[in-house]
């Protein structure tokens, strides 16, 4: 009996939190939570960026802003959707459809930008592994060969790789022993949800759940009738249906489940391999011609709500307005698979921005290894030479990256000082003053430069849909779109000085702060929100725009 009170208790809890999510999302189209990362933290007390207040004083200077070229490396991005299509970027060199590389840049009909996790049959990536299975399975062969004497051989001899493939051994037995662990749970919640719901149909029928209702129903167990009756007096569950509850929960789980089944039968499976795909000499880090020009992908659902965020068209009555909607564009360039993002790749996809325009390039990804590391730092000296500026997500395990290294990064390994110059790390904020750090964000007081919203961020998806997501994903972009917006007015910048701009100008705090603590391996730390970063702080665009027009006025000729 014991363990069917908790099985009903783990249920409900779980219809109550989703249902929660999903008022929360239908109660939002008539308030201001779809606009609070917009927000002036000077009037209102909210860590915003003050984007309404930027843009006012700008135009009160008189200023003319220019058209700036932002590079969103990414999972693709829905071209055509309606807050988008009129701020992509189109190559103006280039002729569409006719087959030719008219502009000679190595890439034939790069219109939107280019595709480097596809072939040249159209065919994309979708799904691609880990790199630490990548790792696992290039060093099986040279540590676990199956003759003891030949693998302490070799972990004497390549002791950095052993101790890479050991690190990569433990992330990915965590991880593998995780998703098979959900995905059981997962299961049977599902059918808990279904025993429950059914039980409530069959008591109420289509009547709405409430207290006078439930009441006066029959239900099979006395435990699950008390349950709905304290459901019932929860104000966001009152009026719900069963069949809308289980909708509603059917959905989220089985979106679940699709992500852990994804990991166990792709991320994690090391006998999966998608370059077959691409069609490239993998092996060969210097190839950059190959992908396709179909920017979109399988599934663009992040890369538009990243776009969205820096440029979705502003005060065109449709969704929501990008921080720099009325002078950006993005430029497309496709290297993320729901996976993880190979080295190759990503340098490319620097270059390629670069080469083509892009003042910012926005990259929403990392992860833990990075076995060409030199090959992307080669791209990140490329963009600095160039004059660009390079923003990046912290990530969203909840560590501390002075200490676990999340890849791309502008440090060197065992290196406390950046290489470079034009490069932003942004951790992941939140409306709530009191817990002002996202609670998954990564962190760090050497290598995190700043904070900025990414929890409850509304934006456009793919379907030409809005919808909430959170991430440092999310709080990249937002940093990327204050630059944007920053240099457009004063494009007489350099990327340093940008940087420099947003990183002087934060909104500091020094709430009480818990980071870490997300396993054994990464302690709890009870510390201030001043100490998570280099600026302590949260990204404002009008205190930035503000300081760049009394501190660098454009010199007349």
């Amino acid at each position: 009996m014991k363990k069917v009170l908790l099985n009903l208790s783990i249920t409900f809890a779980l219809i109550s939190t989703t249902i929660a999510a999903q008022n929360t999302e239908q109660a939002v189209d008539s308030t201001t939570l779809k606009n609070w990362y917009h927000q002036s933290y000077e009037k209102t007390g909210i860590y915003g960026v003050g984007t309404n207040e930027a843009i006012e004083f700008l135009k009160s200077t008189g200023i003319k802003p220019s058209v700036i070229v932002v590079g969103v490396i990414d999972s693709g991005v829905q071209t055509d959707h309606p807050d988008l299509k009129n701020n992509i970027w189109i190559n103006p060199k280039e002729i569409a459809g006719n087959g030719k590389d008219d502009d000679k840049n190595g890439y034939i009909d790069d219109i939107y930008g280019w595709d480097f996790i596809g072939g040249k049959d159209g065919k994309d990536v979708n799904q691609d592994t880990m790199e630490a299975t990548r790792l696992i399975v290039k060093y099986e062969k040279l540590f676990e060969t199956g003759d003891q004497k030949t693998n302490e051989t070799n972990r004497t001899k390549y002791p950095a790789e052993f101790k890479e493939y050991q690190r990569a051994k433990f992330i990915y037995d965590k991880e593998y022993g995780e998703a098979k662990s959900v995905l059981i749970q997962i299961e049977g919640q599902m059918a808990m949800v279904k025993q429950m719901t059914d039980a409530l149909l069959d008591a109420l029928g289509d009547k709405p759940l409430t207290l006078e209702n439930v009441s006066a129903a029959t239900f099979p167990q006395e435990q699950i009738k008390q349950a709905f009756l304290q459901m019932s007096q929860n104000p966001e569950m009152q009026g719900k249906t069963a069949k809308q509850i289980y909708t509603t929960i059917n959905e989220s789980m089985s979106e679940a489940q699709k992500h852990y089944s994804n990991k166990v039968e792709y991320l994690l499976n090391k006998n999966f391999d998608s370059r077959h795909i691409v069609g490239d000499n993998y092996s060969d880090i210097n190839e950059k011609y190959y992908g396709n020009n179909e920017v979109e992908g399988p599934d663009a659902l992040h890369g538009t709500h990243v776009s969205g965020i820096i440029a979705a068209e502003r005060n065109n009555n449709a969704g929501m307005d990008g921080i720099a909607g009325d002078v950006a564009k993005i430029m497309v360039v496709r290297a993320v698979p729901d996976g993880d993002e190979r080295d190759k790749d990503v340098a490319n996809a620097i270059i390629y921005a670069v080469d083509n325009g892009a003042k910012i390039i926005n990259m929403s990804f990392g992860k833990p290894f990075s076995p060409n590391k030199e090959k992307v730092w080669d791209a990140i000296k490329y963009a600095e030479k160039k004059g660009v500026l390079l923003v990046h997500a912290s990530g969203n395990d909840n560590k501390d990256i002075d200490v676990e290294p999340n890849y791309p990064t502008n440090f060197k390994d065992n290196e406390n000082t950046s290489f470079t110059n034009n490069w932003i790390t942004v951790g992941a904020s939140t409306r709530y003053n009191d817990q002002l750090k996202a609670s998954f964000s990564n962190y760090g007081k050497e290598k995190v430069d700043i904070f900025a919203p990414g929890l409850e961020i509304y934006a456009p998806v793919t379907g030409g849909n809005y919808r909430f997501l959170q991430g440092t994903s999310m709080a990249s972009p937002v940093v990327a779109g204050c630059a944007a917006l920053l240099w457009s007015y004063f494009p007489h910048l350099t990327a340093k000085q940008v940087k420099d701009i947003l990183l002087k100008t934060v909104n500091g705090s020094t709430v009480a702060t818990v980071a870490g603590g997300e396993d054994e391996n990464t302690p709890e730390v009870h510390t201030t929100f001043d100490q998570l970063s280099v600026t302590g702080g949260v990204v404002d665009a009008y205190k930035a725009v503000k300081y760049a027009y009394e501190n660098y006025p454009e010199k007349k000729k």
